[in-house]
């Protein structure tokens, strides 16, 4: 039997349920692609856990070229067109390298079961490694915010800075995140008159960015996610983390305490910056995209 038609069948191996909605799925990836940064290459790196698929965006300023690159880590059930925001703006100031995690939908290909917290570091680590990068300021939302933690506690060694853009991996996930993500979801099937008031109402731009909507309503149709949980790090995991750390937080954030881990982070981790953003909740990035955007290149440049 074909390697390919092997993994389709494993139930501990993310997959698409059929081509068609896998190219229906691409396709509306790329209508959110074309909305930021054009990139410049796209690259496949091959790791023990499946082929990673990467877009590679780099500033016009050959200066610019030499520094410290950028690798972002997108979010959970999503892929790395939800950087469309950020691509233009990181990648006028540094090289930028966009990652489609293993076991989400995306362009990568998974061959081997990735759940264990220390096999997601070593995929991670293959790919910078596959990717010739030996120093990078890894950039991780939600879901990627844990696995970027993840690699700052297990295997920093190539990080230079660690940005967390309302991270999983701080505290346990209530209920409430999870009623978030199914009233969003389905909001997504509401008129389009009303979409704009749901999107207040739960702070949820998916609502509003037709694209976004198409992209995520399309992912759900067309993947069977197989990824690690997001399990909290303990206090004494997180003490260990030596990497220089940014942690953002929106407000209204439902996946994390704010307040709370505003104070505790930079408590356990030695010189961290801890910010919190208003008039937003998990997607800081996405709805204040400008001041987000300078706030991590600041960092950057700081670490650095």
């Amino acid at each position: 039997m074909p390697k390919t038609a092997e993994v389709r069948t494993r139930p501990d191996v993310g997959r698409y349920v059929s081509s068609a909605r896998r190219d229906r799925y691409f396709a509306a990836c790329d209508a959110l692609y074309a909305m930021g940064a054009p990139a410049l290459s796209e690259e496949d790196v091959e790791t023990s856990f499946g082929t990673t698929h990467v877009y590679r965006y780099g500033p016009a300023d050959p200066t610019a070229r030499s520094r410290t690159p950028v690798v972002l880590v997108h979010g959970a059930g999503s892929c790395s067109a939800m950087w469309y925001p950020n691509t233009p703006a990181l990648s006028a100031e540094r090289p930028v390298y966009a990652i489609d995690t293993l076991g989400d939908p995306g362009r990568s290909e998974q061959c081997e079961p990735i759940h264990a917290t220390e096999r997601a570091a070593q995929w991670l680590d293959e790919t910078l490694a596959g990717l010739g990068l030996d120093r990078v300021h890894l950039v991780g939302s939600s879901y990627g915010g844990w696995l970027a933690l993840n690699q700052a506690h297990r295997k920093p060694g190539r990080l230079a800075s660690v940005t967390l853009l309302d991270p999983g991996g701080l505290e346990k996930v209530g209920v409430r995140f999870f009623v978030w993500i199914f009233v969003s979801l389905f909001a997504t099937f509401a008129p389009k008159a009303l979409r704009p008031r749901l999107a207040a109402w739960l702070e949820q731009p998916v609502l509003v960015v037709p694209e976004l909507r198409t992209m995520v309503r399309a992912a759900v149709r067309a993947y069977r996610i197989r990824r690690p949980a997001p399990l909290p790090l303990s206090e004494a995991e997180l003490s260990t983390v030596r990497t220089p750390l940014y942690l953002v937080l929106g407000k209204r954030s439902l996946l994390v305490n704010p307040y709370r881990q505003v104070e505790r982070v930079p408590r356990l981790v030695p010189a961290a910056r801890a910010e919190i953003i208003g008039n937003t909740g998990h997607g800081p990035q996405i709805d204040h995209a400008e001041e987000v955007n300078r706030r991590m290149l600041d960092f950057m440049d700081s670490a650095d």
